[in-house]
């Protein structure tokens, strides 16, 4: 009798149970399809549940009858796979039912199906096979600037590329090795990358959409979950723009790509090669930074127009300062204005007397809305009247996007549009104003300004400095290279400060200097770990994990420290991940739900 073991698709059950595959599979061939990693269906505490098999050819406990499995559903994770969402589930403190939904294909896909595609669209040694595998690159084209960084198989290697840099070199030149994974921020980048290889001759398969198709071999382009895709002939990795937070799942458990398409590399000792214009300080401690030459960085970054606002009065001086008006009427083309705030007005203070707006007890900051001061937490409302000299005129020192908008218009006589994340498009006015989403939504400008960086660079975080280097990369981008006119223009209190001086000199390394000997003074991220607990359960748990760490005797048992609650939310730190991964591991999970965010980027 052949028994196998699975792991049933229930998150909380997280359980391993062994079946006997039928009598009749073994007549018709399916028993011969079974592996690791195969979906099946399986009866459950009466019901019908999916299931991944971890095992076969299990011995089986004795003097127990085993219920058969029901249905081979079809195709699933490799073994590869199924062993490196273990190790993810253990990594970021989650289930691997979590992780195996996500490397799943997200349609059936019958065993054998792969390989049948795979032969109907190219036999092996016809030109399209060859390209997948990396025969039209090596053969027909010489070694460029970006093969080199592939030859040293098992490593990881940083590659500084400037914000208008040719990016996707490194991706082909991964493809001349034969079947690359390739991982990008955004859907819009997985387009662009993949159109560009495709004219490169490479067989493309676009991320969970081509399933099948990377399971019978091709170079993958995809977003975060495409580190999770089958690909038996796996080659090289690259992760493009690695810095990117699009790359951190967005629900529990909070994995990274980045992290997870280095372990799969390391695992299978092949190359990876993470680029960046503005490498992240853990990809900087996992792999040997290259850099292109200073003029080629210097001519990739837009030139940088700071306007110092230190000696504007910050009661009178308004939103906008002096020479602003000018770059905007001479910047030849669009213009994005990012200011990260939505609505009309977040601060006002009195034009005649500089008193701020408040409630009457003094204690909080009154917003205008519908022609009325209003309270932030709802608590008053009063005319737009100054409490303090009876002005009926104020000034917006924290205006929000809407009523910026109205403002730039009056400031340069233009319609000016308004994005946001809630915008359902973008109009064709020449001066666009937004949040960060207008850098997303517009596909080029020929100057990209930031009104209120400082908000910004005195954001109370712990990643703010390198937050906001990523949205002036990402302006960068926009705008392009000095060669082609690009220009930022950053409006700050705080000239010198290493972020703002990175991008005046194209040289990240000036903030992440800094950064680094911060956070290896604190212990933070990659010179530590935490791990941001949340949710109903939290004090159970955290009850629970102080009792096992010992944090309440005089040496503790372990070198994790809890700290909290604070809004509900505890932060746990530790000095590596091993002490408290192994921690959280251990730790039974309560009945309430629970967030464990590892290493969690905004805190």
């Amino acid at each position: 009798m052949l028994v196998v073991r699975v792991l049933p698709d229930v998150v909380t059950l997280d359980k391993t149970f062994d079946y006997a595959v039928p009598d009749a599979w073994h007549a018709d061939g399916r028993a011969e399809r079974l592996t690791v990693g195969s979906i099946v269906r399986v009866t459950l505490g009466g019901r019908r549940l999916r299931a991944w098999v971890t095992e076969v050819g299990v011995d089986p406990p004795a003097g127990v009858s085993l219920s058969p499995l029901q249905r081979l559903t079809g195709m699933g994770p490799s073994a590869e796979v199924m062993d490196l969402a273990r190790w993810a589930a253990w990594r970021w403190a989650g289930h691997r039912v979590s992780m195996l939904r996500t490397a799943s294909p997200p349609k059936r896909v019958a065993a054998g199906e792969a390989g049948s595609r795979h032969s109907a669209e190219a036999r092996p040694g016809t030109p399209s096979d060859q390209s997948s595998r990396g025969g039209a690159g090596r053969g027909s084209h010489a070694r460029d600037r970006y093969d080199e960084v592939f030859d040293r198989a098992g490593a990881a290697t940083v590659v500084r590329c400037p914000p208008a840099g040719d990016a996707v070199a490194v991706a082909r030149a991964a493809a001349r090795r034969g079947d690359a994974l390739v991982v990008v921020p955004t859907m819009g980048d997985v387009r662009r990358v993949a159109a560009e290889l495709r004219q490169s001759g490479v067989r493309v398969a676009l991320g969970h959409h081509d399933w099948p198709r990377a399971a019978a071999g091709a170079t993958v382009v995809g977003t975060r979950t495409a580190v999770w895709m089958p690909m038996p002939r796996l080659a090289a990795v690259v992760v493009l723009d690695e810095h990117s937070e699009s790359l951190r799942s967005e629900y529990t458990p909070f994995w990274h790509a980045r992290d997870v398409a280095l372990e799969r590399a390391a695992r299978k000792g092949v190359p990876a090669v993470l680029v960046s214009p503005i490498p992240s300080l853990e990809a900087l401690e996992d792999g040997t930074l290259l850099v292109p030459g200073r003029s080629a960085e210097r001519d990739g970054w837009p030139i940088v127009d700071v306007l110092d606002r230190r000696r504007d009065d910050p009661t009178r001086g308004g939103l906008f300062a002096e020479g602003l008006r000018d770059r905007l009427a001479g910047a030849g083309g669009r213009v994005a204005v990012v200011l990260n705030r939505k609505g009309r007005g977040r601060l006002l203070a009195c034009k005649a007397c500089g008193e701020l707006a408040r409630t009457s007890d003094g204690r909080v900051p009154m917003r205008l809305l519908d022609d009325e001061l209003v309270a932030a937490d709802g608590s008053e409302r009063r005319p737009v009247v100054c409490a303090q000299c009876g002005s009926t005129v104020l000034r917006n020192l924290r205006m929000g996007v809407t009523r910026a908008r109205e403002d730039l218009a009056s400031l340069t006589g233009e319609r000016v549009g308004e994005v946001t994340a809630d915008s359902d498009r973008v109009g064709a006015e020449r001066i666009v104003v937004g949040t960060e989403a207008v850098l997303w939504r517009l596909e080029s400008a020929a100057a990209v300004v930031f009104l209120d960086f400082d908000q910004e660079l005195l954001a109370p975080r712990q990643r703010a400095s390198e937050q906001a280097l990523a949205l002036l990369a990402r302006g960068a981008r926009l705008a392009g290279g000095r060669r082609g006119g690009g220009r930022l223009v950053v409006q700050t209190r705080q000239s010198d400060h290493p972020v703002v001086q990175a991008a005046v000199m194209a040289d990240p390394s000036i903030a992440t200097s800094v950064d680094r000997e911060r956070r290896r003074e604190l212990g933070l991220p990659p010179y530590g770990a935490q791990a941001r607990v949340s949710g109903p359960g939290a004090e159970v748990f955290i009850e629970a994990l102080q009792q096992a760490a010992g944090t309440g005797g005089a040496e503790p048992r372990t070198a994790v420290s809890v700290r909290g609650p604070r809004d509900g939310q505890f932060l746990l730190r530790a000095p590596s991940h091993e002490p408290l991964l192994d921690l959280l591991a251990r730790i039974p999970r309560p009945a309430e739900r629970l967030r464990i965010e590892v290493d969690p980027l905004r805190v």
